[in-house]
């Protein structure tokens, strides 16, 4: 085998099997940030059906950025975001408590997650008062799986 094929060998086997390597390592910190994010999208649901402002504030990133309604709201910080009087409001229209109809990931990377989601907002007799599509963005900031974004079709 001439030296140049030998020197090419050299060199692409090695390249190959760093990509391989790679890839995996990429893939398996995807599924690390695929089941984070949803373990962040289930606190936030049961933050929410629980009424616990506290709570639900805790289940965020900051700053906290919603869009819905034509409007954009920030919260800088959790605490700003627990004096929020989401629950009053949303009690005047009927609601009891939120389900995740679907969540399917869009785009991964290892610190962020979008989610397109399904949810449907019910009444204190398990009765439908509204299904929402909203897209969601999960991020990981000092360790913390948390929502930093909401763009919801939900009023």
């Amino acid at each position: 085998m001439p030296i140049t094929q030998r020197l090419a060998l050299i060199v692409i086997i090695p390249l190959l099997l760093w990509n391989e390597a790679s890839s995996a390592q990429t893939q398996t910190e995807n599924e690390e940030a695929i089941a984070g994010a949803m373990a962040a999208l289930d606190e936030f649901m049961t933050a929410f059906n629980a009424r616990d402002s506290q709570l639900w504030a805790m289940s965020l990133n900051y700053p906290h950025v919603r869009f819905a309604s034509g409007t954009v709201t920030v919260w800088d910080t959790a605490e700003e975001f627990a004096r929020t009087d989401s629950f009053n409001r949303l009690a005047a229209i009927g609601w009891d408590h939120s389900h995740w109809l679907s969540r399917d990931v869009v785009l991964v990377s290892p610190a962020k997650v979008h989610i397109a989601t399904k949810f449907q907002r019910f009444n204190d007799k398990n009765e439908s008062i509204g299904m929402y599509e909203s897209l969601y963005i999960v991020t990981r900031v000092d360790g913390h799986w948390g929502t930093q974004a909401r763009s919801s079709l939900a009023p």
